[in-house]
């Protein structure tokens, strides 16, 4: 018989990173939260994934019956595109273009560089074939797809095992017709194929970034596809009868199903939640303009948050050849939130250069065999292992005891590289934390230049495994003068799944200058896109769906736009096209501190995004520590020896379970939790807030 009073209220946000996959369970009455971490599988994540799930299952056995969300966030897509390990994939384009995925762009993004790299296209040139058809720039047919053709390419598929194939015609973006025949012959022909048009992927000009963006997404297609399928079918043999979502690299979720069909748009996944966490929580505790950093165990993330909001790029790339050189990599121009992913995390591993000077990354131990320290087999200094070498981690409690530590493994590791520099353990150890800070920083700084932010005006929120230990020396560094550390930051990018909103956004060119706009075709144009959008929101959730619009617009000759938010709805009809003008010349201004008087201006892309906001939404419920009047002493668990630069303190060590709003804890000193460690130099002095967040004072930053 059941239990008809049972209230689904569980929310469960997984998130899979290079080292750990993380687990969140939120009962949205109650704001009780349940953490879980498991070391990710490489072989096959939905594996851990599974595992998780199983020991959560192991103390709450209605687990998943009550959960009326699951929401999965995944490193799946970009590891497949970096690695190449996608499926076998095909292009169909216009003929004469089959060869644009390798002549790129024709800009060299070194031009001193006689030996210039560029990624391996993903799809081989006996892959890529050559449609006979064309459309003219504004739609017009010019030659009929010649059906004939195709049919004959597709029955050459089989004996190359094609198990994707990516459609991309010349102008499709004004009209997708002929994309939709070639696709329907395709399927005709080859039901069994994935397909994917770009005429529903990236209806944008610029051939080659819609053909790459296209191609990246047909060829990560069956991989994330029987993915999500294996794993669904596991939560459903274990009575998961609730929504799947999959987190966008937009800080917004999708159903299973259009992740499938769109798989690029998941392709910084498990990084947005993070992100939006932590604008999240930055806006409960009043802090509008902040620095979201994420440590984790192979790579760390930053991404600046003003007036509550995360940029969003659409020029984004995978794979590049040289490290931080935009123009190197492979172009997968969906939307992403405008963060910066370094390789250095906890388990990023230390060398010495040809200078002999100790670097970090961006190789990392990864889970297997993980740092030293992990005994499993890596006997490569991480960072983790300096961090354990400096006592900055408790070898006997790390995840809560369940995963114990072997200091001295990590110690010979250390040592091993210090000593053809003549540095014993603990200056090595020193040596590495400092190179792993100095690199953050200075690609953070890069970053914000390139945004027009300031550094030393944004409080760093930090979360992630390695985050809170390494926050107050990036902090320092920055010049920022406060450190957040949310709760659960150890798991916060699988919080923010949970707390994330469910969204879709798209696009279409409409390239005309703005003296000649037509405001009535833009607004029949914008409610097109709208219901486009609409029906890829999940069903029957009884939100409201609320649109945000922008237009793309440059000067007249410039290569590269600016996005500028238009109004909708009933603002729309007062607006002009004056108007739209000086928004973006204000937008111009922000963001290169000039404008120009004497230049035309035209709009490129329209772009809308569609947000189902809950009824719930506003109202979920974070942890918030009871206040009981305790005093910070009773908080106290003991005491270790730790390694400053300035010396070795017997260092005291708080449990943050115990500490409560309005105690105060001077460095030096250590805030232990299950998930990661808060470390505190001499000269940081840290405060709990009535939402739970420790507030940090760096002073001398």
């Amino acid at each position: 018989m059941t239990d008809t009073s049972r209230i689904d209220t569980l929310r469960i946000g997984t998130d899979i990173g290079g080292t750990f996959t993380d687990f969140v369970v939120l009962d949205v009455e109650t704001g009780q939260i349940t953490l879980e971490k498991r070391l990710t599988t490489p072989d096959d994540p939905s594996r851990a994934v599974v595992e998780g799930i199983d020991v959560l299952r192991a103390a709450r056995p209605d687990l998943l019956e009550r959960t009326e969300i699951l929401t999965h966030g995944t490193t799946l897509v970009i590891n497949a595109l970096i690695e190449r390990t996608g499926g076998t994939t095909a292009l169909l384009t216009t003929e004469g273009f089959e060869d644009v995925l390798e002549i790129r762009r024709e800009v060299r993004y070194d031009a001193y560089d006689l030996e210039l790299a560029f990624p391996r296209p993903l799809v081989p040139r006996r892959l890529r074939h050559g449609v006979r058809e064309r459309l003219h720039a504004s739609g017009r047919e010019l030659v009929p797809v010649d059906a004939d053709q195709v049919r004959a390419i597709v029955d050459e598929f089989a004996a190359e095992d094609v198990e994707s194939v990516a459609i991309c015609l010349l102008h499709s973006y004004t009209d997708g017709d002929h994309e939709r025949e070639v696709a329907r012959i395709v399927r005709e022909r080859r039901p069994d194929l994935w397909v994917s048009l770009s005429s529903e992927v990236l209806p944008e000009v610029r051939e080659y970034e819609r053909t790459s963006t296209t191609v990246a997404n047909a060829y990560v297609q069956p991989l994330l596809a029987n993915y999500l399928r294996r794993l669904r079918k596991a939560l459903d043999e274990r009575g998961f009868a609730g929504n799947f979502y999959v987190m966008q690299s937009t800080g917004g979720v999708i159903p299973l199903e259009v992740a499938r069909t769109f798989p690029v748009r998941v392709v910084e996944s498990g990084p947005a939640g993070g992100v939006m966490a932590a604008a999240r929580i930055g806006a409960r505790a009043g802090v509008g303009d902040l620095l979201a950093f994420d440590m984790g165990g192979t790579t760390a993330k930053v991404a600046a948050v003003v007036d509550g909001q995360a940029a969003l790029t659409h020029d984004y790339e995978v794979a590049r050849t040289a490290h931080f050189r935009p123009g190197s990599g492979i172009p997968v121009c969906t939307p992403v939130l405008d963060l910066l992913e370094i390789g250095t995390g906890g388990g990023s591993i230390a060398h010495i250069d040809s200078l002999g000077l100790i670097k970090v990354g961006p190789r990392s131990a990864g889970s297997v065999p993980g740092p030293a320290a992990y005994g499993r087999g890596g006997d490569r200094p991480t960072v983790t292992d300096a961090d354990l070498v400096l006592g900055h981690l408790d070898p006997d409690h790390f995840l809560g005891g369940e995963m114990p530590l072997r200091a001295d493994l990590a110690a010979a590791a250390v040592a091993a590289l210090g000593a053809p520099l003549g540095l014993d353990a603990v200056a090595t150890a020193h040596a590495i934390r400092e190179a792993a800070e100095e690199s953050m920083v200075a690609a953070a700084r890069v970053h914000l230049a390139e945004m027009g932010v300031e550094p030393s005006r944004l409080p760093v929120v930090a979360y992630g495994g390695a985050g809170p230990v390494h926050a107050v020396g990036l902090a320092r560094k920055l010049g920022s003068p406060r450190v957040l550390i949310p709760p659960a930051a150890g798991v916060m990018s699988a919080l923010g799944l949970i707390l994330a909103p469910a969204t879709f956004e798209t696009s279409q060119t409409y390239k005309v200058k703005t003296d000649r706009l037509d405001l009535n075709l833009i607004d029949d144009l914008f409610r097109q896109m709208e219901k486009s959008a609409a029906q890829f929101l999940p069903d029957g959730d009884g939100g409201h769906v609320t649109y945000t619009r922008w237009a793309d617009m440059r000067y007249v000759g410039q290569g590269f736009e600016v996005s500028v938010g238009l109004p909708g709805g009933d603002d729309w009809r007062a607006l002009s096209s004056d108007e739209v003008t000086a928004q973006f010349k204000s937008a111009y201004e922000s963001r290169y501190r000039r404008s120009y008087d004497d230049v035309a201006v035209e709009t490129m892309n329209l772009r809308l995004r569609a947000t189902l906001t809950g009824e719930d939404d506003d109202t979920v419920r974070l942890p918030t520590p009871a206040a009981t009047g305790r005093a910070v002493s009773e908080a106290l668990k003991g005491h270790r020896k730790v390694h400053f630069p300035e010396g070795e303190t017997n260092c005291p060590v708080y449990d943050r379970a115990l500490l409560e709003p309005g105690m105060t804890v001077a460095g030096p000193a250590l805030v232990q939790e299950r998930e990661t460690t808060t470390v505190l130099d001499r000269a940081a002095t840290a405060t709990i807030g009535d939402l739970g967040i420790i507030s940090i004072d760096v002073k001398g930053a």
